[in-house]
């Protein structure tokens, strides 16, 4: 009988069982916020504490989550400390706007991420993924060692760009991987003057060397707008029907703001294609360190690729390529935190008759790092186990125990587009290659407004 090998756990912080002190917090929320979180918040369904004298009740119950994401969702808005990271990059984009500038910019990017249109992107994703592995083609017998963080940023890039903007989102960089790095570093991270709850107006000094990045990124955001009007006044049938049109046709007094199709423009670029990207890293990290894993991909896909189905099919003809990757989110889920803060008072009773009070103004944490790794509602948390997301397994998890895209009025909207474009992406590469770890791949998961690794990703890559 063959034994099952023993589950890979890929590095993460272990579980702090000592509160830190008020400088150890600041010192780590500067460094990487993952590091902070005690044992409790991998074992409690819910906590209550203060950070820098602001309340704070830090929710892993899923019931609890429903009540504050889904059932009452009106009563929870942006939380102050998520918008004044977020609001300099991203202004009135989807993921910091709110009130009535979101239910406008919703309303507008709605029609793209159907689940039916995002399907016809299906051929576009393949298209892409197939040109991105020419640069692998040139390498020798042992292979050569890559940058794969770097490689899943490049290659998600040109898929989002072809598929929502016709390849008119131009960089002019050959090292956009780089650029969209360093952005995130200078501006995607909190800084003390956010701790310390101060104006917006206040400078910010660890975000002074991400102002030219972020002035680089609108200017090409900037260059498309124009360019695409442009074709539009001279010539509306010659202008593709992408994500760039739609917007722009929803500019004027009753629709969008120009100030706002470019904020949700950069949101997309900035954020749409940068957390597929940091999960398909992940992704390929942990499967190089589970043959066995690898080896049912690779046999699922080639058998799926032998029958020539068209790759709009992939997702539900793939269900380990999914599971691997969904399990992937689950342990590096690419956006870490969700944020909200109580505009009135309330309270949540739960199963068993336990009553939660939240107050107004009470700063509510939903941790997926911690949620994810909670040992109340998984089995082994810090395991690889793909099996986990296959089709029979998949009811024994609660809806709201699993976050990776969010939940409720505010869940991502291109979830279905995310899932389709891994999917394909890694049954294109790992029909042809495989990527493995080298002396030199020792990632650490470090939370910027996404879930990086530390240094970037080197594997070898060598042909199947």
């Amino acid at each position: 009988m063959d034994m099952i090998p023993e589950a890979f756990s890929p590095p993460a912080p272990i579980p702090r069982t000592v509160p830190p002190s008020r400088w150890t917090i600041i010192k780590t929320i500067l460094r990487n916020p993952l590091e902070l979180w005690g044992e409790p918040s991998y074992t409690l369904p819910w906590i209550k504490t203060k950070f820098f004298n602001e309340r704070t009740l830090i929710v892993n119950d899923p019931g609890l989550i429903k009540h504050v994401l889904v059932d009452n969702a009106a009563n929870y808005r942006m939380a102050d400390i998520r918008q004044l990271v977020l609001r300099p990059i991203l202004r009135d984009g989807l993921l910091t706007a709110e009130g009535a500038v979101w239910k406008r910019s919703r309303k507008a990017v709605a029609p793209v991420f159907t689940p039916r249109h995002a399907q016809g992107f299906a051929g576009q994703m393949l298209s892409q993924s197939l040109e991105y592995l020419h640069k692998y083609e040139e390498i020798g017998s042992e292979g050569a060692v890559f940058d794969i963080a770097a490689d899943m940023t490049e290659l998600t890039f040109a898929i989002l760009t072809e598929t929502l903007f016709s390849g008119e989102i131009v960089t002019e960089s050959e090292h956009f991987s780089d650029d969209v790095n360093e952005l995130l570093h200078r501006m995607g991270r909190v800084d003390p003057m956010d701790l310390l709850r101060a104006p917006a107006w206040v400078p910010r000094l660890t975000r002074i060397g991400g102002r030219r990045m972020l002035d680089k990124f609108r200017g090409i955001v900037h260059k498309a707008m124009d360019q695409r009007l442009e074709k539009m006044r001279r010539d509306r049938a010659s202008a593709p029907d992408d994500f760039l049109t739609l917007l722009l046709e929803k500019a004027g007094p009753d629709g969008l703001t120009m100030g706002e199709i470019e904020d949700n423009i950069l949101t997309f670029i900035g954020a749409g294609h940068e957390t597929t990207a940091r999960a398909l890293a992940w992704t390929l990290y942990c499967v190089a360190n589970s043959p066995h894993i690898r080896e049912a991909m690779e046999e699922e896909i080639d058998r799926v690729l032998a029958t020539d189905a068209e790759p709009v099919a992939w997702l539900d003809l793939m269900p380990y390529v999914r599971a691997a990757f969904e399990e992937a989110m689950r342990l590096y889920p690419p956006a870490p935190s969700i944020n909200r803060a109580a505009i009135a008072d309330d309270e949540w009773t739960s199963a068993k008759g336990e009553r939660v009070t939240i107050p107004k103004g009470i700063t509510v944490l939903i941790m997926p790092w911690t949620l994810h790794r909670h040992e109340l509602y998984w089995e082994k948390p810090r395991a690889f186990m793909p099996e986990r997301f296959l089709p029979e397994n998949r009811a024994k998890i609660n809806r709201f125990q699993y976050l990776p895209f969010g939940a409720g009025p505010r869940v991502c909207i291109g979830a279905t587009f995310a899932l389709q474009e891994a999917v394909i992406a890694l049954a294109v590469m790992m029909r042809r290659f495989r990527f493995d770890a080298t002396d030199a791949t020792d990632p650490w998961p470090v939370q910027k407004l996404t879930t990086q690794p530390r240094g970037g990703l080197p594997m070898r890559v060598t042909r199947r």
